[in-house]
């Protein structure tokens, strides 16, 4: 009795132990919503930690800002200027650009920080589809943004040569106008980049064919010269063509990774030679099944 005695209050005073994790990555809801605090605590943290770096780079993003600004006075007789309105105005500005660069810096630890809370509930091929996307969709939308950021360049000069330079004219730019009109076209080239990466990734997911995509060749050709026309107005045909070519060919670039990703779904199911508007075979060889059992007569015959 005395040795049942110690043991019970041996097991009453020894803490419970951890509970394991799950070999399948499955948790309960309450450990989803504290993995997502974390990862969104990391990703504050970076953030906040690189928007003091971009506080110390701010001089010289602000060069590469104005830069178009002070092109288009160069080029022409017109005297542009910026102007920051109210007292507080420079402080507010130059706190806003440290936040963008701080959040460009640390977009690579965000995405790190959102594909580790994704992940465990990926299957295998999944996770493969997962870092293709991001793998080829964060190093597009980087460069759509310096496509962007031309684009800039080419549309303020031609956007200014409307304004009238007879006499002493000057044009007055608030600077918050200018830099939401430079933020939205970066966002709009970058999104315009991994558009196709969208397209890719929907195919692997078998959503759309790659001859749906294909289909629509001339909407793709029209709609790139559209977009580019628009964000970048220059009246020199060759950057027009060139812009334009370089959009196409990315979305041209994801329909042909399509159409060979299709035909390696269809080799493998046996359904190569079949068009998109026709039934995949189906086997309608009759199989022998097993019928049902003889009851065999019991020992007396009954």
């Amino acid at each position: 009795m005395a040795s049942d005695t110690q043991g019970r209050e041996q097991s009453e005073t020894k803490p419970a132990r951890r509970r394991g994790r799950d070999p399948e990555g499955r948790m309960s809801l309450g450990e989803h919503l504290v993995e997502l605090r974390n990862r969104l605590v990391i990703s504050a943290v970076t953030v906040l930690l690189l928007s003091i770096v971009g506080w110390f780079l701010f001089p010289w993003v602000f060069d590469a800002v104005k830069a178009p600004i002070e092109a288009a006075g160069e080029n022409s007789d017109l005297e542009a200027l910026i102007n920051f309105q109210g007292v507080g105005q420079g402080l507010n500005v130059k706190l806003q650009m440290a936040a963008y660069i701080g959040l460009i810096l640390s977009s690579p630890m965000i995405i790190a920080q959102i594909w580790l809370f994704v992940m465990p509930g990926l299957h295998r091929n999944e996770r493969k589809y997962a870092i293709g996307f991001f793998g080829s969709a964060i190093p597009l939308f980087f460069l759509g943004c310096l496509a962007g950021y031309w684009a800039v360049n080419q549309l303020v000069p031609v956007l200014m040569s409307f304004t009238p330079t007879e006499g002493s004219t000057s044009q007055i730019i608030p600077y918050d106008q200018y830099l939401a009109l430079l933020i939205k076209t970066m966002l709009a080239f970058g999104i315009a980049f991994v558009i196709p990466v969208v397209m890719v990734l929907m195919n692997f997911m078998g959503l759309i064919s790659g001859r749906s995509m294909l289909k629509a060749w001339r909407w793709i050709i029209f709609l790139s010269f559209a977009f580019t026309a628009v964000m970048v107005p220059t009246p020199e045909p060759i950057t027009l063509i060139a812009m334009s070519a370089a959009i196409a060919s990315l979305f041209f670039g994801a329909i042909v990774i399509a159409l060979i990703h299709d035909r390696r779904v269809a080799r493998r199911s046996g359904d190569e030679d079949l068009a998109d508007d026709e039934a995949s075979r189906i086997d309608d060889e009759v199989e022998s099944i097993d019928g049902p059992s003889r009851l065999d007569d019991d020992e007396d015959g009954r």
